[in-house]
């Protein structure tokens, strides 16, 4: 940890001891031309955000939004641009330096299956469409940033890697960040920042979850004439209820949910099978490990108690089968990378209030490594729905904040 952490304290440290805070930084003559050219440049930036939005990416199908992201770093004049064996598009922005290398990404990815409209429909400065927050607001902000890098001709001191990652939604289980630190780009990272959303938050807290798809199966038969065997849907009904009677802490905050649940074949047939769909969080890693222990022992509970209903005949199994797994993990509120955030923010006159989620700063805050999730600004309602909407009102500012922020880690 402290080989990967080290360039990154001693960059920072060095630049505040030559007095480059972020407020300073704004009073640079190019610093403030590349905010400038952020503000100028939103309404690009917003029209770019809905051309994005309207390129379907559903799970496990980011393919051609991915492509569009590559063309858009090959114009920005990124270098080194490619895409990962997982999907990630990548593209280089050399420093002066090696170091401190810095990550600043978005997902490429929407958690709507394919199929789903896209297009984007407008009423003043709103946007309504899926996805037009979360996350095609990160990956215009993104974009924007570059453009404003690029138009006042800013010199970091260390090169930053620009990344529009695959598989942060839902089953997508944070493979394209997960492949980053431990593949592509192994070894390499000093600092992690992702652009997810709107507003103007700032998330330091990495929330972990283990998800599960349990089956449950037995021989089925008649429900009259085969009366008296084991049921799967009824030892997955103990299971659940034993589940939703869990003790949980609130601090650290501690979840579970059954959210899905399927199985049967008519309602007068014992049912060969049934399953269910389980999501366990936590912000500690402790809880979460203890939770999951406390989930399975609920599952073996529950079969037994219905097979020993029925003594035995037609026994039921169940099988839990792992379909995602988000490491929790946590950057220190003073920590270097945070303050820093905090201090950009002030600088631009902003609020970054501090919060807990389960976004792609999981993955290196896991490992040690400086890495938060941010807004992209303006104000978003809706995520995750049909009836997504983002507002535009003051939506530079968040541009802003990124690009200073790129500017501050990197410099």
């Amino acid at each position: 940890m402290t080989a990967v952490i080290k360039p990154f304290w001693l960059s920072l440290c060095a630049a505040l001891a030559l007095g480059q805070t972020p407020p300073e930084l704004v009073r640079e003559p190019a610093v403030r031309a590349a905010l400038e050219a952020a503000k100028r440049n939103e309404p690009q930036t917003l029209e770019l955000q809905a051309r994005l939005c309207a390129i379907p990416a559903p799970p496990f199908k980011e393919e051609t939004r991915g492509r569009e992201l590559k063309r858009l770093f090959e114009q920005g004049g990124l270098r080194d641009v490619r895409i990962d064996r997982a999907g990630n598009v990548m593209g280089l922005r050399p420093g002066a330096s090696a170091h401190p290398h810095l990550v600043f990404s978005a997902h490429l990815d929407t958690v709507f299956p394919a199929g789903t409209g896209v297009q984007v429909s407008r009423q003043g400065g709103v946007m309504k469409a899926p996805g037009i927050g979360d996350d095609a607001r990160g990956l215009a902000v993104m974009l924007a940033v570059i453009r404003s890098l690029n138009e006042a001709h800013v010199q970091t001191r260390g090169p930053i890697t620009f990344v529009a990652d695959v598989g942060e939604e839902g089953l997508g289980d944070l493979r394209g960040v997960k492949n980053l630190f431990h593949d592509s780009l192994k070894g390499q990272i000093d600092a992690f920042v992702s652009v997810d959303g709107t507003g103007l938050g700032l998330t330091n807290v990495g929330v972990g979850s283990m998800r599960y798809r349990v089956v449950f199966k037995g021989p089925g038969g008649h429900s009259y004439g085969a009366f008296g065997m084991a049921n799967p849907i009824q030892a997955m009904g103990r299971a659940i209820a034993k589940i939703d009677a869990f003790e949980v802490s609130s601090e650290p905050r501690t979840t579970f949910n059954v959210g899905r649940v399927g199985g049967g074949t008519s309602v007068n047939a014992i049912p060969y099978e049934a399953w269910m769909e389980v999501d366990l969080r936590s912000a500690d890693p402790a809880s979460l490990k203890a939770l999951d222990a406390k989930f399975h022992a609920a599952l073996k509970e529950a079969v037994e108690e219905e097979n020993r209903r029925w003594n035995g005949h037609g026994p039921v199994t169940f099988t839990p089968e792992l379909v995602g797994a988000r490491p929790a993990g946590q950057t220190p509120a003073d920590s270097p990378i945070v303050r820093t955030a905090l201090a950009v923010s002030r600088a631009l006159h902003l609020e970054a209030p501090m919060r807990e989620g389960s976004t792609d700063a999981n993955v290196p805050m896991n490992l040690g490594i400086p890495a938060i999730t941010i807004g992209g600004g303006g104000e978003g309602a809706g995520a995750h729905s049909l009836h997504e909407s983002f507002d535009s009102v003051d939506s530079w500012l968040g541009t802003e904040r990124a690009l200073l922020l790129a500017i501050a880690l990197a410099k």
